[in-house]
């Protein structure tokens, strides 16, 4: 007895049907808006970025209607718009929520706490990696690395910063957007929804009052190498291994130069290890070719 291609769930490969057309009046108003984007370049298929933040900003991810619309404003094949929709992260490739929650999981916000909110609100929302709460609210997904190492632990909202965060505050964070509840970024503009951040990233005005004023900024450890590069000098500093952190040396007095013994952070301080005691010296966990 034998089955079908389609008994054993197997594709037969066809290709899919060319893209739905948007509504007239939907194309009409994306037109206008995409000659006012390709107009800011000498060459036409400099607009692509932006035209996919456009497209994206009208139905929340990027479609193939929208890549389909791309390509025809900018004279580009579909394959040449979908390899570069296909190839930057801040481009959905399927629906998802008003707030895009990002949870930074590179090294330094994960040994802070980044990888513990990750897994809570995994847990607490019931969505992996990518997924959307059913209420359509709030997309979960982890980020490699928000810029903002000096407010570690950092969770983004829409692009938008939530400083120095924990699992109780991320929890707290995403049922106010849950709820429609007023939510205030640490630092930076007003949160809006991420179909209307998607137009502002295609280039066009934040119009809301005192948004653009609000922008976001840098923390204090990020800024000492500007402040350096203007020639601005901070007060000296040393770091005295183990006593408690840095302390603000008087200006007037010597600056203690360290001995080649000594260590500017306690970081760099020797540590006890397996090494350094003879009782548990160190050694091969395996023998060469396990």
């Amino acid at each position: 007895m034998t089955t079908s291609s389609s008994e054993r769930g197997v594709s037969l490969g066809m290709p899919e049907l060319p893209a739905p057309g948007y509504p007239d009046d939907v194309r009409a108003r994306l037109e206008a808006d995409a000659r006012e984007i390709i107009a800011r370049y000498p060459d036409s298929r400099s607009a692509l970025l932006p035209l996919l933040h456009l497209v994206q900003s009208e139905e929340g991810y990027v479609t193939r209607t929208g890549m389909q619309f791309c390509a025809d404003v900018l004279d580009l094949t579909t394959a040449e718009v979908t390899a570069v929709a296909t190839f930057y992260t801040m481009y959905r490739r399927r629906p998802s929520g008003d707030y895009q929650v990002g949870v930074c999981t590179n090294t330094l916000c994960a040994v802070m706490g980044g990888d513990a909110i990750f897994e809570s609100l995994q847990e607490y929302l019931g969505v992996g990696n990518g997924g959307t709460t059913e209420d359509g609210k709030v997309t979960l997904e982890h980020i490699e690395c928000n810029a903002a190492c000096d407010f570690a632990p950092v969770v983004m909202v829409n692009w938008e910063f939530f400083d120095n965060q924990t699992p109780a505050t991320a929890r707290s964070l995403v049922d106010d957007l849950r709820a429609g509840r007023p939510v205030t970024p640490t630092r930076g503009a007003p949160l809006c929804t991420f179909k209307e951040t998607a137009r502002i990233l295609a280039g066009f005005p934040d119009e809301r009052e005192g948004a653009t004023e609000a922008g976001g900024s840098a923390g204090p450890a990020s800024l000492v190498g500007l402040r350096l590069a203007k020639g601005e000098t901070a007060p000296a500093r040393v770091v005295h291994p183990r006593d408690g952190g840095p302390h603000d040396e008087p200006q007037d007095r010597a600056v203690h130069e360290p001995s080649p013994k000594e260590h500017l952070s306690s970081h760099d301080a020797p540590q006890e290890s397996s090494a350094s005691d003879p009782s548990h010296p160190a050694g091969p966990t395996a023998e060469e070719g396990e």
